[in-house]
């Protein structure tokens, strides 16, 4: 075999297939390759030739780790396929793929970086879920965007996300050949449950690598921005869940109904629009070709409608605000649960003001999925105020105060993993199928 499990007593068992997180190439764990250690040993015929070679060993240590031919014990995994390194984590959990779609400018970057924030502090305090970066490397980027919202040493200085770029850091290029493939970068975090869990002595089954992407809008426009060398989108077809945003201040209707109820700058008359509908369906429909589903079939898997920057657009409901207590509850043990009758409440609220101002994303949704679910979101909390010297709108982190960031997370996991989310409700229903 080409990898092993230590002897270590923290150490857990292989998945039978590895899933890449980068190519989504499956393959049995013992093909998975080794990230060279010796400095001498440079020069890949995917990556580069400054890049550390790949390689099927034939050697271990004592604690399970590779021997490369220089005698040095290496650290790091490689997919067999791209080269790209895998986290330990994909190779010994389940993967667990969520994709995150929306319009350029939809809020994408925030509201990522606000979800896995809170996430840090919600699973394990509510959940008694370990949540952690599976490889902080990978996540650096993420890491970054948290920092600045949340860690930022100049809290009361306008804080601005980069604009998510089809090129850059967030994506990485392999040569097969002549051809020339860039992958998106994924954000990889390990959930297990922790000892206190209900169901720890089913650690090894129930816990996930999950797998998080941050597109550019514009990779989910139809047209030209899909490409075989340009596979950005294609962990639609393997993700167990999707959450598509939908920005109500981009669109024309829902900024009418805010007329002179809404402080918010992005609200004003003619401000950008997208038809978001239309993302909406080009996902459906690139699922659909890689999947090989039926136009006339819905898929089962859930499709999770995230109505983003709920503080904006609040005067359309019942709430000026959300609550976490609200979706999560502490149950007579102890133990926090997702108070599924309020995010079913909140979800048909949802639909009835979108309904009403946007009726073509709930057509849109329904045609494509039998399991959609509307929530709303706040990533910051608060109106984003105009930056003078870039003309950009940012955000002062002091003002940062998240609003159900997590919770379409913490309801996907729900919905797609058995045992790891408890509820509410005493009769459980069933997860998504596979």
């Amino acid at each position: 075999m080409s990898v092993r499990a230590s002897d270590r007593e923290d150490s857990m068992p292989l998945v039978a297939r590895v899933t890449c997180p980068h190519c989504w190439h499956r393959f049995p764990p013992e093909e998975v390759n080794w990230v060279s250690a010796h400095s001498d040993l440079v020069g890949d015929p995917l990556l580069g030739s400054d890049i550390q070679q790949r390689f099927l060993p034939t050697r271990f240590d004592a604690d399970g780790l590779a021997i490369d031919v220089k005698g040095v014990a290496c650290q790091q995994l490689a997919c067999p396929n791209c080269h790209l390194i895998v986290p330990r984590a994909v190779v010994e959990m389940e993967p667990l793929f969520i994709s995150i779609l929306g319009a350029p400018a939809a809020g994408k970057s925030y509201f990522l970086a606000a979800m896995t924030w809170m996430l840090r502090s919600t699973l394990p305090k509510h959940f008694r879920l370990a949540f952690a970066d599976a490889d902080p490397q990978a996540n650096l980027i993420l890491n970054g965007y948290e920092e600045q919202l949340f860690l930022n040493a100049k809290p009361d200085e306008l804080a601005l996300l980069p604009k998510t770029q089809l090129q850059g850091d967030l994506y990485q290029s392999v040569r097969f050949g002549d051809r020339v493939v860039l992958y998106p970068r994924p954000f990889v975090f390990s959930l297990r449950p922790s000892n206190s869990h209900a169901n720890v002595s089913r650690v090894e089954r129930i816990s996930r690598a999950v797998c998080l992407y941050d597109n550019a809008g514009e990779h989910f426009l139809p047209g030209d921005h899909y490409s075989p060398n340009q596979p950005g989108t294609d962990h639609l077809a393997v993700s167990r869940a999707l959450l598509f945003l939908f920005d109500p201040t981009q669109h024309p209707q829902f900024r009418r109904a805010c007329a002179g109820k809404s402080a918010d700058p992005q609200m004003v008359s003619g401000a950008r629009a997208h038809r978001q509908d239309q993302i909406l369906h080009e996902a459906a429909s690139r699922i659909r070709a890689q999947t090989k589903l039926p136009q006339h079939q819905k898929s089962a898997r859930p499709l999770i409608v995230v109505v983003t920057k709920y503080d904006a657009w609040s005067c359309l409901t019942n709430q000026s605000e959300l609550k976490t207590s609200w979706a999560i509850r502490k149950t007579s043990s102890g133990i926090s649960a997702l108070d599924i009758e309020n995010v079913r409440r909140f979800s048909d609220e949802l639909h009835r003001v979108l309904s009403k101002y946007a009726p073509e994303i709930v057509s849109a949704a329904e045609a494509f999925s039998s399991d959609v679910t509307y929530l709303p979101v706040s990533a910051l909390g608060h109106r984003p105020m105009l930056d003078e010297r870039s003309g950009l709108l940012g955000i002062r982190p002091s003002q940062i105060q998240p609003m159900w960031a997590e919770i379409p997370m913490v309801y996907a996991i729900h919905r797609t993993t058995r045992g790891l989310i408890p509820v509410t409700r005493t009769a459980q229903e069933s997860a998504a199928p596979s």
